[in-house]
């Protein structure tokens, strides 16, 4: 049966996994262990504080905070109560987070205390000094005057400043609200209702909010835990962040699908996950290839029982054979699995097949996932044959609603027909495997012939010195635009540049190779693990 009619919405999911896995471990937050039915209960609180502040169905209502059980509980409170999830980046500065809360005009904002250093509050505060709003509006009397839309802000912590909630007194304030209330306004959700507004990047611009419903979403992650192979007792360390779709959905959504445990990690650091692996028995492990690489590489891997790993999905960047190879021989991980996804497309367009051979599992990014259909398009839209490179489109059940109030933009991204035109550049092959090999935008070229990144960044990845790297084109006086690399070695290498651009000219074609190397510490990176090429382009 579908997922989006078996629930109907997200709310009827939460009450159902409180039901079906009731004694079941749901969450472990450091010494906090939650079953099923306390977790139902948590967010039941949290749903009807939400009504006692005032939100009606199809308001939005933001969360700004790192992994943590009040994330979810906050958050799924929030979608319970017939409100429309407006997850922030943590690495969001105030002006940036400002913005989406202006943009999406939020009406409750749940923002994490200090956190790494930052407080997020002040941070907020400092951002809206100056008054006025980017929507025009006038200043209102919420909080902060200048997000005129902004009526409340929770603090998840036990103290707030003035004018602002504590966690403590938010949930109290629903103690009031019927028990009959809350699940009235959950009854009243339909699946095709808005679930969540997910801000896209904005690597080209200004962030624009794809709209999800709870049908798309629950219909997704569905079909996500059947490929994966998620399942009940399946403990899962979620390093992924809760405000992208991958840590949300294919994290929050998916355990509580199958009943799987969740032991969020508010940020990724090698010891701490080696730690929690053995602790927590962890058995399912997704993250950006840099993670599990960082992991593998560990000197003191060996002091960590990993035993209990049995399935990893990864993405996000490219994907060295070698490092599949490592996960089963090294970690006897049974399943390793890539996928590719999008926030326009609910965060899941194809997927690898339990069974894959590691070469496809490496190479590709699997095949459409049920429900989608995906086609390589030429400059003018037309369906490329198999092994030609052009734009990737999808058409399927999970393409977005739109972007939030952007009718242009959501015309300029999705056909009159209903293909999402990604942005992507890609391939397919005869198995109908997609191979991504860039972004349109990161493409340069050399000398009249296209070179895509993503292929030499998978060719340089071969190197027995090279721990990471990203290729960008720069300026070229005779060729117009050449590749540059910025390379990670290996610990204990000393590979040069000149090395590296010798190797390169034996492994790949001329017009391919760089003809500058750069060695850094690390690469920059987003939270959902893609490197920040604009960063790269700006040095």
């Amino acid at each position: 049966m579908r997922g989006d009619l078996r629930w109907g919405s997200i709310a009827g999911l939460v009450r159902a996994a409180a039901a079906r896995h009731a004694d079941r471990e749901a969450v472990v937050d450091g010494r906090t262990r939650l079953s099923y039915a306390q977790l139902g209960e948590r967010v039941e609180r949290a749903a009807a504080a939400t009504l006692a502040a005032g939100i009606e169905p199809g308001d939005r209502v933001a969360v700004w905070a790192p992994n943590t059980l009040d994330w979810i509980v906050c958050a799924l409170g929030a979608v319970c109560a017939g409100a429309v999830l407006v997850p922030l980046n943590t690495r969001f500065k105030g002006t940036e987070a400002a913005y989406v809360l202006d943009r999406s005009r939020a009406r409750l904002l749940f923002v994490t205390g200090t956190f790494l250093g930052t407080s997020y509050v002040a941070s907020l505060r400092r951002a809206t000094a100056q008054g006025g709003t980017a929507q025009g509006g006038t200043a209102g009397r919420g909080p902060l005057p200048s997000l005129p839309h902004l009526e409340q802000v929770v603090v998840l912590a036990d103290d707030a400043p003035e004018d602002f909630r504590t966690w403590k007194d938010f949930l109290a304030g629903g103690d009031t609200v019927p028990a009959e209330a809350v699940r009235r306004r959950a009854a009243f959700i339909r699946p095709e209702a808005p679930s969540d507004i997910i801000f896209t990047s904005g690597t080209t611009g200004r962030p624009k909010g794809a709209v999800i419903t709870h049908a798309q979403s629950l219909r997704c992650y569905e079909v996500w835990s059947e490929l994966a192979g998620l399942r009940e007792g399946d403990r899962y360390l979620i390093v992924n962040p809760f405000f992208h779709t991958f840590g949300y959905k294919a994290g929050i959504l998916a355990c509580l699908m199958r009943g799987a445990t969740m032991v969020p990690q508010p940020v990724f650091n090698v010891d701490t996950a080696l730690a929690n692996i053995a602790a927590e028995q962890i058995s399912v492990l997704p993250g950006p290839p840099t993670l599990h690489q960082s992991l593998l590489d560990h000197p003191q891997r060996g002091h960590h029982d990993l035993s209990t790993l049995r399935l990893v999905v990864t993405g996000a960047a490219v994907v060295p054979l070698r490092l599949v190879e490592r996960l089963r021989s090294e970690l006897r991980v049974d399943t390793v699995l890539t996928a590719y996804g999008l926030s326009e497309a609910g965060g899941i367009v194809s997927m690898c097949r339990r069974g894959d051979p590691a070469e496809v599992i490496a190479a590709t990014s699997g095949r459409a996932v049920p429900g989608t259909e995906i086609r390589i398009a030429d400059g003018d839209g037309r369906a490329l044959p198999a092994g030609g490179a052009g734009e990737v489109w999808v058409r399927g059940h999970h393409v977005m609603q739109g972007y939030f109030e952007e009718p242009d933009e959501t015309a300029r991204a999705v056909t009159p027909d209903g293909w999402l035109r990604t942005g992507d550049v890609g391939v397919l092959d005869e198995r109908g495997n997609l191979r991504i090999t860039d972004r349109i935008k990161d493409m340069f070229i050399v000398g009249g012939f296209n070179a895509y990144p993503a292929e030499i960044e998978q060719l340089l990845g071969l190197h027995p010195d090279i721990a990471d790297v990203a290729v960008v084109g720069i300026p070229d006086p005779r060729l117009g635009e050449v590749g540059k690399a910025y390379a990670v070695r290996r610990p204990g290498s000393t590979l040069t540049a000149d090395d590296l651009i010798a190797w390169s000219r034996r492994e790949m074609a001329n017009y391919k190779v760089p003809r500058a190397v750069e060695f850094v510490p690390e690469l920059p990176r987003n939270a959902s693990g893609k490197v920040l090429k604009r960063e790269l382009r700006a040095r």
